[in-house]
């Protein structure tokens, strides 16, 4: 299963390529994308991303994923974050959404089981 290409972006939408919805803030993975909604896992812009936040993209089985800071990049994402995807073998990204949504893209397209957590605004 391929990760679905991000169709678009602006500041506080963004579209999965084959799905209906818009997002504000979004996570992808192969084979999927929902919203990123962050009361689930009480996550702020600091500390910002919490190893919560990429559970579910991580057991989708990606090998890579893609962080999106924001367009201002508010969104912080502490140490502990990338440690955690590091220990469970991933390699991880981590962009002003603009270049994230490029690079997640790109990987995509060359076929790699990448997934992302990408937020629009700030």
């Amino acid at each position: 299963m391929s990760s679905p290409e991000i169709a678009s972006l602006s500041w506080g939408q963004m579209k999965v390529k084959g799905c209906s919805a818009t997002y504000k803030d979004c996570k992808v993975w192969p084979g999927g994308s929902r919203t990123w909604d962050w009361r689930e896992t009480g996550t702020n812009h600091s500390p910002g991303v919490q190893p919560a936040d990429l559970e579910e993209v991580v057991q989708k089985g990606v090998k890579t994923v893609v962080i999106g800071r924001g367009m201002s990049e508010a969104l912080q994402v502490p140490a502990s974050t990338v440690e955690y995807l590091k220990k469970n073998g991933i390699d991880v990204l981590v962009l002003q959404t603009e270049k994230a949504v490029a690079e997640y893209n790109a990987l995509a397209a060359r076929g790699v089981k990448v997934g992302g957590v990408f937020h629009s605004t700030c």
